[in-house]
This record gives structure tokens, C-alpha cells and sequence, in this order.
């Protein structure tokens, strides 16, 4: 026997449902909106396809051959089938969600994240496991292989066809322990490039925007260390006379929970006095997860929690 599939027409089980349903190739034709000579044309193909004439004339009304009559409720059920696969998705319930999502987010980004996305998991999808891991050294396919399904963080590297969001700008401030000379006065260009820093760096870079601000006022700092993350440059700022730089909200917005650790540790967030350029977070995902209600989901719980008040 032939494995081979038939030419498969979905109109013409639609077809068949109205004819079945109504006996009448007018009223048929009327309930799917075309004329009664078309309708007529799909009956006789119809009949050619199931060797059935299907409706046969009885007087002045059409009746169900036995055929017909078999296939009636069959045929309604495909057109139900149908209608839901090719419906729009209306959404998930987040309360039925079982489903575990990876994030790619700096260690201070996933800080941030982790308290405000588990209540929301607590109150909204109790089922909702979350996975973060640290960011990648180099430009890497994690949202395209699926390894990952949302990144978090400064986007700078993705594949052509990555979707990208924009969540919230922030400028960088100088994070000292309460104790530090520099949180006695007002602080200086030349104070800051005198300080003794701690930079963040994966690569292990010791300079970045801050230098070549310094350097355009002829001054320059020293880097004492170089750490990989924010949270042990901070926790090293905390624990003596050493500088990092800290994420902070732009004057007049709502506070960041990117500066949450900071104040955690009891660290004085100085306004940097050169300009430097602002830091915008955002998020990225592959776009086979547009249109996916989990995936969704977790892109409005991540914009809840970096701006307060976004809508998806």
C-alpha cells in the first residue's frame, strides 16, 4: 500500500461541514459567504473525491445520503481542529505555567532581577522556574541555539535577527564606603583620578570610559585591581578606600534596582563630575519566542522590574 499523502484542500472540508450541517447548497453558500454556483462546483468535487453523491434531491429538499450522515459529525470536528490550529493564541494563564527560563545577565543585573522576578513568579506563575547564567566572553548564539531565552543586560552583541528592547538608561556613579576621604566634600575631577579604583572588566581591561574622560582634563587614575564583576568590586569599594563605579538612575527617575546592592553594603553614591556616557539596559530573545505567552510573560515581568509600570 502507498504511504504517499494525499493532496490535502482544508477548504474542502469546510465546505463539507456546511453542506453536512446545512443540506442546502444556498444556505451553505451563504454561510461561508460565496455564491451558490461556486458551492455547487465544490459539492460535485466533493463528490468526485468521495465517490459519494453525498446530497440527493428529495422533492423540494436535499437529503443526507448514508455516507453523508456518517461523516456529518466527523466533519464538524475537523473544522473545530482546524479553527483552533489556525486561531491566534490568545494568551497564557501564568498561573498554569510549568515551564523553567534561562536569562544571560552580569552578575549585578541578575541581582537586580532575581528578587523582584521570583515575587512576581510567587504571585502570578507559582510554576515558573528561573535559570541565570553569567554573560558570555565573546559574542556568542546562546538565543539562537535556544541555550538561553532572554538576555539581560548592555546589548551590544546580537545576530541579525535578534530582537532587542530598550528598558532603562542609567548613568554611572562613584560608589565609597560611608568613611571614605571622598565622601567628605564635594567631589573633584582631580580628587576621583587621585583615588585608588577598582575596575570591572571580563576581559580584564584596566580602562574604559572613565579614563578617557579624565584624560581630556589631563588627569589619568590608578586601577588597583581588575574584578569580572560588579557585586565583588562593590563588596571590595565596602570593605576599604578603593572606588568602583556603580549603575545608578538619571536624576528625577524613580530609584534603580541596579543600585540596590550598592546601598546594601553601605556604599555612598557620588555624582561623577565629568561627563561620561549614559548605560542603557535592555533585553534581547530570538524571534521564534514573540508570539509565545510564557516567553512573553517573562518579557513584561522583566520590564516590570527595570521600569517601573511597562506594559508588553
Amino acid at each position: 500500500m502507498s504511504s504517499r499523502i494525499p493532496n490535502l484542500d482544508a477548504n474542502l472540508a469546510v465546505a463539507l461541514d456546511a453542506l453536512l450541517a446545512e443540506q442546502s447548497v444556498t444556505r451553505a453558500a451563504a454561510r461561508l459567504g460565496t455564491s451558490p454556483a461556486a458551492m455547487s462546483r465544490t459539492l460535485a468535487r466533493l463528490r468526485r473525491v468521495l465517490q459519494d453523491p453525498l446530497l440527493v434531491r428529495a422533492g423540494q429538499a436535499m437529503v443526507p445520503t448514508p455516507r453523508a450522515q456518517a461523516l456529518r459529525d466527523e466533519a464538524a470536528e475537523v473544522v473545530r481542529g482546524l479553527a483552533a490550529l489556525l486561531t491566534p493564541s490568545g494568551g497564557v494563564d501564568p498561573a498554569t505555567l510549568r515551564r523553567t527560563f534561562t536569562l544571560q545577565a552580569a552578575d549585578l543585573v541578575g541581582a537586580a532581577l532575581a528578587p523582584g522576578l521570583l515575587g512576581l513568579a510567587r504571585s502570578q506563575a507559582p510554576g515558573i522556574s528561573l535559570r541565570v547564567l553569567a554573560e558570555e566572553w565573546e559574542a556568542g548564539p546562546a538565543l539562537r541555539e535556544g541555550r538561553v531565552d532572554l538576555e539581560v543586560g548592555s546589548i551590544d552583541h546580537v545576530d541579525p535577527e535578534t530582537r532587542v528592547e530598550e528598558l532603562v538608561t542609567l548613568r554611572m556613579a562613584a560608589g565609597v564606603r560611608a568613611g571614605h576621604p571622598l565622601a567628605e566634600g564635594p567631589l573633584t575631577a582631580a580628587g576621583l583620578a587621585a583615588a585608588e579604583h577598582v575596575a570591572v572588566s571580563r576581559r580584564g581591561r584596566f580602562t574604559g570610559p572613565l579614563d578617557a574622560a579624565l584624560a581630556e582634563r589631563g588627569l589619568s587614575r590608578r586601577v588597583g585591581v581588575v574584578l569580572p564583576g560588579h557585586l565583588a568590586a562593590m563588596a571590595l569599594a565596602a570593605a576599604g578606600d578603593v572606588v568602583c563605579l556603580v549603575p545608578t538612575a538619571l536624576p528625577g527617575e524613580p530609584p534603580s534596582p541596579l543600585a540596590d546592592a550598592a546601598r546594601a553594603l553601605g556604599l555612598r553614591l557620588l555624582d561623577i563630575p565629568v561627563p561620561l556616557p549614559p548605560v542603557t539596559i535592555g533585553m534581547a530573545w530570538h524571534p521564534r519566542h514573540t508570539a509565545d505567552g510564557a516567553h512573553r510573560w517573562l518579557r513584561g515581568a522583566v520590564r516590570r522590574v527595570l521600569r517601573a509600570g511597562g506594559e508588553e
